[in-house]
């Protein structure tokens, strides 16, 4: 297998500068001249002016302005396993540092309904949706968000056919289309680079994330998707674990077979929220073949960079930010300690927010909404 060459590579987001993202400035010509050439030169200078303006960004959502007007909000960040504690973590500390608000309070939510199985073992779509939707409708409720960020691949594709989502009362973002976007910026480019999507079984067959790179113009034979079966489980019993790191190699090793021999650069992304936590296990087991990895992409760590836009940071002098988790089952002790630790080192107040979760037991409704009652 071909070794790959070296390149350095950092990501970040690009947008048209403006006085507002999201917002078009527009321009009134008013002439009090009253010659002729006057007035052409104004129409020429309006010309110039109207197209050289930046508008609103093509990928921008409509309410992300009014939002960006805020002093305070509240975000719900939601997932069915603790993946999602890595989003709040990453938010939490970018929201204090850039000032964007002068006050953030993040609220954890997992959408978990039961100890038993999750929505994967739910028998149909339609009963997956029918539960979620039954969950964002309570966490509005009750948090009364102003956002609600949905960090977790196999929910991300069920919200926008939720009718909590359709209505459009409360915004909805999913982290999807930022696990997209980083993936093709890294294959448009070059017909040459592969890219290694590590996710679960159920996003693999799912094949969301191939559709839409394949409609933005990467070739099929850029992707290999790698189901990790039980991968989600074993780093929230120890991202660290020997177990964890045994997982992870043998899923890089079944991927590499499969891919074959390459000549270009090889990226690997991580298309669940949970694989970001064993970084060092997957650096390993590349290195290890001595197969160089020229970026593993995690969209946990730009999922909310779009509430931080260069033009809107610094507006306050500090950002004050809470963080709660909130579950209606119980934590496993050994999940809390396993992905309280990895919290530790990104941000202390989400960790201390897990170790200190609070038990809704009555927070949504689902068993009406599966067949057998959820038995």
């Amino acid at each position: 297998m071909a070794r790959q060459r070296d390149s350095d590579v950092r990501f970040e987001w690009k947008s048209v500068p403006r006085s507002r993202p999201g917002v078009s400035r527009k321009i009134a010509l008013v002439s009090t001249a009253g010659h002729c050439g006057q007035h052409a030169l104004a129409w020429l200078l309006g010309c110039v002016l109207l197209f050289t303006t930046p508008t609103q960004a093509s990928d921008d959502p409509p309410w992300l302005p009014g939002l960006l007007e805020k002093d305070s909000i509240t975000i719900v960040v939601t997932d069915s396993g603790l993946g999602g504690l890595s989003v709040a973590a990453d938010a939490a500390e970018k929201f204090r540092r850039h000032g964007v608000f002068e006050e953030v309070e993040l609220v954890f939510v997992s959408a978990l309904f039961r100890e038993g199985g999750g929505y994967n073992s739910l028998r149909t779509r339609q009963e997956k949706l029918a539960v979620f939707d039954s969950a964002l409708h309570a966490m509005a409720e009750r948090y009364r968000p102003d956002l609600v960020l949905v960090a977790c691949n196999t929910l991300s594709v069920l919200a926008p056919d939720t009718s909590f989502a359709q209505s459009g009362a409360v915004p909805v973002a999913g982290i999807v289309e930022t696990g997209v976007r980083q993936i093709a910026e890294q294959l448009q480019a070059d017909p040459a680079a592969r890219n290694i999507l590590f996710a679960t079984q159920t996003t693999v067959e799912e094949n969301t994330h191939r559709s839409e790179l394949l409609a933005l113009g990467v070739e099929d034979g850029q992707l290999l998707p790698q189901a990790c079966p039980q991968l989600t489980w074993y780093i929230e019993q120890g991202y660290d674990a020997m177990d964890t790191h045994l997982l992870i190699d043998a899923y890089v090793d079944e991927a590499l077979t499969r891919l074959g021999e390459f000549d270009g650069p090889l990226t690997a992304s991580f298309n669940c929220t949970h694989f970001g936590y064993a970084l060092a296990a997957w650096q390993q087991a590349f290195e290890s073949r001595g197969i160089e990895v020229r970026a593993y992409l995690d969209p946990n760590n730009e999922m909310i960079d779009f509430l931080l836009p260069e033009s809107e940071r610094g507006r306050h002098e500090q950002t004050a930010v809470t963080v709660r988790a909130v579950s209606m089952i119980p934590i496993p002790d050994a999940a809390v300690d396993s992905i309280g630790r990895y919290l530790d080192t990104v941000s202390p107040a989400t960790a201390a927010a897990l170790r200190h979760y609070e038990r809704a037991e009555d927070l949504f409704e689902w068993q009406d909404r599966v067949s057998g009652g959820g038995k």
